[in-house]
């Protein structure tokens, strides 16, 4: 029996939970990248586009699916499927996921997807479900379900109060669509994804061991231990399939990954009570949706003008000359360079 014991283990069924996804993603990798080519799910290249992107035209999208499957495989076969937070996750990734399915396969038979609206009204119900869920089955731990730690400020807490769910509702829609607007170069967003879910799930750790919360003055909270699984899960699912995403491409995630993965790392930020973290975990995303943002203001207030050659950024720099693998590394890193500066400021308070 001593044997067993060690699947009481939050580290050992993490590490396995991202062994196991990037085994899953590695084993169906060849045979959903066949399907979706069966399917003739090819990508539709923007004719605005720098022109090497045309060499993408027919690669298969939605393979997101890839990703979906390995995460929530993975987390119920290592995951406590008791845990509240657990499966907000799982039931968030397919119902995000499905809208992106949704806008694939519309995109197959027309450029554009479905309406903004309908994304918005799958993100707001999603939002009040996990509003409703939160207020309904409240943690045991330090925190109430309104508040949220500081960075920096030691012991001290902020309370959004009546504002918690309209911000929930801005990191859904925040992070699902600023991974879906950075998703443009191959190995991008899977190799961004996997820097975010790998420091959250460190977070995530630290935030459900009662002994290292109190060492660094979080909140301690017991349900967010089982999100480490989860976030380590992605990781891996990611790693594996970047595998095949890295270029040249031979499948891409489409909206089905990224508004599915994008929302889950959200909502991993909110169930661990860390949303402000999610700036420097996810900080390459932050940059690329303020660039688009920036972007299309000045160029209404300017009549016509542009901050930057093409928005979101990669772009920019696609336009400036740089290779695709070049910025698509350095982009890497910078994530790389926030994640260490955020998991650093857990210990500067």
């Amino acid at each position: 029996m001593s044997f067993f014991n060690i699947f009481s283990y939050i580290t050992f069924r993490a590490a396995y939970a991202g062994i196991t996804a990037l085994i899953i993603s590695f084993m169906l990798g060849p045979w959903t990248i066949r399907k979706l080519k069966h399917l003739k799910t090819g990508e539709i290249v923007r004719e605005d586009l720098p022109t090497r992107h045309q060499e993408k035209k027919g690669t298969p999208s939605m393979g997101g699916l890839l990703i979906i499957l390995a995460v929530l495989i993975s987390t119920m076969l290592w995951g406590d499927l008791t845990n509240r937070n657990v499966l907000i996750l799982m039931a968030s990734v397919i119902w995000l996921g499905m809208f992106g399915f949704i806008d694939d396969l519309v995109k197959m038979k027309q450029k554009k997807g479905i309406r903004g609206k309908y994304k918005l009204f799958g993100q707001i119900i999603l939002t009040l479900i996990v509003g409703w869920t939160l207020f309904n089955f409240p943690s045991a731990g330090e925190l109430r379900v309104t508040q949220s730690n500081a960075l920096f400020l030691k012991n001290m807490i902020i309370d959004f109060g009546w504002f918690y769910v309209p911000l929930i509702l801005f990191v859904i829609l925040g992070s699902s669509n600023s991974v879906n607007i950075t998703d443009g170069l191959d190995g991008l967003s899977p190799g961004l994804l996997a820097v975010s879910f790998a420091s959250f799930a460190v977070v995530a750790y630290i935030v459900g061991n009662i002994k290292a919360s109190n060492y660094l003055h979080i909140g301690f909270d017991p349900l967010a231990a089982e999100v480490t699984i989860f976030a380590t899960a992605a990781f891996g699912a990611c790693l594996g399939f970047l595998w095949f995403n890295a270029h040249p491409a031979e499948v891409f995630m489409g909206d089905t990954g990224s508004l599915a993965l994008g929302g889950a790392l959200g909502l991993v930020a909110i169930l661990i009570k860390q949303e402000i973290l999610l700036l420097f975990f996810g900080a390459v995303f932050v940059i690329e949706a303020c660039s688009v943002i920036i972007q299309v203001g000045y160029f209404k207030m300017s009549g016509g003008k542009r901050v930057f050659k093409m928005a979101p950024l990669h772009h920019h720099f696609e336009k400036s000359g740089w290779a695709e693998s070049k910025i698509v590394i350095r982009f890497w890193l910078v994530a790389i360079l926030f994640a260490l500066i955020g998991i650093s400021t857990l210990k500067v308070r």
